[in-house]
This record gives structure tokens, C-alpha cells and sequence, in this order.
């Protein structure tokens, strides 16, 4: 980054400052060699999964957990659910076995303590309930219940499968920055259908196979819909950042004194140019960024927000490998577009999430005709590519039991869950 993008932590910027230090860092081109994975997990009791957290008990595996020799950033989110962010990898095959030791290691660590870690992508079993009290949090909530209760939803309740590729080549083409920008945002809504796991609030069908997504659509829409995708998209992410809205001002001290959040809509385009009630800094536009949501994140590279967090000990192997083929390989890559393309006159005009598309993602999952047909597409594609990009045949097992078991059927995970309530587990 050029030195005059480099204010000191103190010191203010201006809009084109701004402007500059965003287009110049969303997207990172360069040929695709490295991806990595974000996975968020349900803490619960083993004996009791509907049983509260308490603080303390958190507390206590916060400090365990991080005594442990892990690859992988361990973190938690407000309502206690785990996170472990992978390394940037160089394979498919590095990044799932760092992951799946790291994994085996918490799993290890947690069980004498009667905890485990489930994949839901929303907490089946126990209202939201905030855990962590630093005064981001405070603030986030109070920003966030002005659109009602999906924003304590996404904090306390919800976990997915985060997968992180690199932008691509600047030039146009299947592996092109463009492209791989377009086919996440109408692949999105197929992922979002193959890997819904989230039909339930406190053991009851919500009338979502995905209602994690469903939080997500009905939040702010200034800071969780996609930006414009028909734009170019360094200008268009440029441009949602400067909109969207500031969710709160980050308090003196480090940060740990109150925060303060505007009583009024302040976009970050009118705190700069305006530099009220004090003038942002580098290091306030960063955090702005970073509480900014939208189902496809450019940080460099590509951040996919739109997965579930799966069932089993290894069912996040899955959507990773599968995205990775369908992003990574040339003729996956150029096939799933295909695929995905027509997808794109039943999303309309509206941005993601907040579509007719996605919204059928959510609620319909794989029982949607365009949307089965789209997936059996992409995932006999991703089976395919699998062994070009060097997938294990572990992995590559675990993909082709996911496509008989849900795709090939028009089935999802979500569907297992609710045939379990109405007693047609194992029938179906």
C-alpha cells in the first residue's frame, strides 16, 4: 500500500483516502493457488444440549482451548458458538487435514468437560442468549434490534461453513476476478439450498430449511445485501462500504470504553466527509468494514458467508471441497456457470439475499426444480474436478455420499431434521 494510505492508527482520513485503501484491497488478483475455511460450531452440553451455557463454564474453555497447540485461530462468537479459522492453504488436501487435527484436538479437549460442538446453523435447541459482554457487543445488539430479532439471531445462535478463495486472475475468463465474483453470488443461493441445516427454533420446524439465512436476509439490509454485481466490482464494493451504514463508534481507549452507537442512520460517507461527533480513523473504517455482512465478502480474497454448518464430525469437508472444485477448476468452473446462469433471471433485480432466488433457497432448500436441477449439475461437476485438484479419496468419498444421499434426491440436511420430528427417520 502506498505510504500516503498508511495514516497512522490516530491519525483521520479522508474520502479519498477512503476510497483508495478499499479499491485497492478488495480484490487481490493473481492466479487461484490458496484457499482456507472458517468453521463455526454449536457449543453445548452432551447430556443436555438444550441446557444454558453459563459464563463461567465458557470462560473455562476459552482458557483451556487456548493452551491447546492449534493451527487454527481459535475465536467465539457472542453466544458462545466456537470458531476456528484454517490457515491460508496451498491445497484442498492440506487444508482439511489441518482442520480435521485441529478439530480432533478441541473435540479431545471438550468431552471430559461434558461439552461437544454441534454443526447447526442456528442453535436448535435454546433461545439467543448473549455470553461475551465487551462493549462492541453491547453496541452491535442495540444496532441491530432496530430491524427486530434476527440481528441477536446471527450473534447467539447462528454457525456456518465459511469458505475462503482467492479472487482469481485479473483477466476475464473462468478463473477472472469478474466471473468468479458473479458465480458466487448465483452459486450462493444453490449452496445455500444443498447445505440448508437450520429448520428448527427450540426443537419446532421454522418453516425454513435454512433459518440462519433467513436471519440474515431480514437484518439491515445497508450492511447484509450484496453489493451491485452488474457493476465492476472493485467500484461497486467501494461504493457499498462508503453507503453502508456505521453500526457503532468504537470507544477511547483501545476500544474498551463505552461505544457509541449513532441515534441516527450514519453512513461512513457523512462520518468522513462531516467528522462528527469525532473524525474517523484508519483503524474505524477498518472495523466499519468488518461489521459489513453480505453473503459474498471481498477482503483480498473471497469470503463465502452463505453455508450452514453441517452435521457430523467431517461434514464440513464437503461444501469446502465442492466449492473449491467449482471455483478452482477451469472446466468446473466454467461448467457451474453455466449451470448458475439462468438462475439469475428468477433472482431479478433484488440483491441477494434478499431475492425471490435466495429466499426459495432458504425456505424450499433442494425440493426447488431450478434449484435441484442447478445443483445436480454443480456437483456432478465438483465430483469430477475433485481428483484433478488433488482432493483425498476420503474427500472425494465423502462428496459422492452427500450427492446420493441429498442432491441426487432433492434433499437437504435440514430435511433429515425434520423427518426426525414426524417420525420418518431412517424412511425417508
Amino acid at each position: 500500500m502506498p505510504e500516503q494510505l498508511r495514516p497512522s492508527r490516530a491519525q483521520t482520513v479522508t474520502e479519498d483516502e477512503v476510497e483508495a485503501l478499499v479499491h485497492g484491497i478488495c480484490f487481490k488478483t493473481g492466479p487461484p493457488t490458496r484457499l482456507g475455511v472458517e468453521l463455526e460450531w454449536v457449543l453445548h452440553d452432551l447430556h443436555d444440549p438444550a441446557q444454558p451455557l453459563h459464563p463461567a463454564r465458557l470462560t473455562a474453555v476459552t482458557e483451556g482451548l487456548r493452551t491447546l497447540p492449534l493451527r487454527s485461530a481459535l475465536t467465539f462468537e457472542p453466544g458462545g458458538q466456537l470458531e476456528l479459522s484454517s490457515r491460508p492453504a496451498s491445497s484442498l488436501t492440506s487444508c482439511v487435514q489441518e482442520m480435521a487435527e485441529d478439530l480432533s484436538a478441541v473435540r479431545a479437549f471438550l468431552t471430559p468437560m461434558g461439552l461437544g460442538i454441534a454443526g447447526h446453523g442456528h442453535d436448535p435447541w435454546r433461545p439467543p442468549r448473549r455470553l461475551l459482554n465487551l462493549p462492541r457487543y453491547h453496541a452491535m445488539e442495540s444496532y441491530l434490534d432496530r430491524w427486530g430479532p434476527a440481528g441477536r439471531t446471527m450473534m447467539c445462535r447462528s454457525a456456518s461453513v465459511q469458505v475462503c478463495l482467492d479472487a482469481g486472475h485479473e483477466e476475464p475468463g473462468p478463473l477472472g476476478y469478474g466471473r468468479r465474483w458473479r458465480l458466487a453470488h448465483l452459486l450462493g443461493a444453490v449452496l445455500v439450498a444443498a447445505f440448508a441445516n437450520s429448520p428448527l427454533d427450540q426443537g419446532r420446524p421454522t418453516g425454513w430449511r435454512s433459518t440462519r439465512q433467513a436471519a440474515w436476509a431480514a437484518m439491515d439490509p445497508g450492511r447484509t445485501q450484496a453489493p451491485a454485481t452488474d457493476a465492476e466490482p472493485r467500484a461497486a464494493w467501494t461504493a457499498y462500504v462508503l453507503q453502508a451504514p456505521v453500526m457503532c463508534i468504537r470507544g477511547t481507549d483501545g476500544g474498551t470504553g463505552p461505544w457509541e452507537v449513532p441515534v441516527d442512520e450514519l453512513r461512513l460517507r457523512d462520518w468522513v466527509r462531516d467528522g462528527r461527533p469525532r473524525p474517523p480513523s484508519l483503524e474505524d473504517v477498518t472495523y466499519h468494514i468488518s461489521t459489513l455482512f453480505p453473503p459474498v465478502r471481498p477482503r483480498g480474497h473471497l469470503e463465502l458467508r452463505m453455508i450452514d454448518a453441517q452435521p457430523g464430525a467431517d461434514g464440513w469437508m464437503v461444501p469446502l471441497a465442492v466449492t473449491a472444485a467449482l471455483f478452482d477448476d477451469p472446466a468446473a468452473a466454467e461448467a457451474a456457470y453455466r449451470a448458475v446462469k439462468p438462475l439469475g433471471d428468477t433472482a431479478g433485480v433484488a440483491p441477494a439475499p434478499r431475492n425471490p432466488l435466495w429466499e426459495r433457497a432458504a425456505q424450499q432448500g433442494l425440493t426447488d426444480p431450478e434449484l435441484h436441477a442447478a445443483a445436480v449439475a454443480c456437483f456432478a461437476a465438483a465430483e469430477e474436478a475433485l481428483p484433478r485438484i488433488g482432493a483425498s479419496p476420503e474427500v472425494c468419498a465423502a462428496v459422492a455420499e452427500f450427492r446420493a444421499r441429498y442432491v441426487a434426491r432433492g434433499r437437504c440436511p435440514a430435511d433429515d431434521l425434520l423427518d426426525s420430528l414426524s417420525g420418518k427417520e431412517g424412511r425417508s
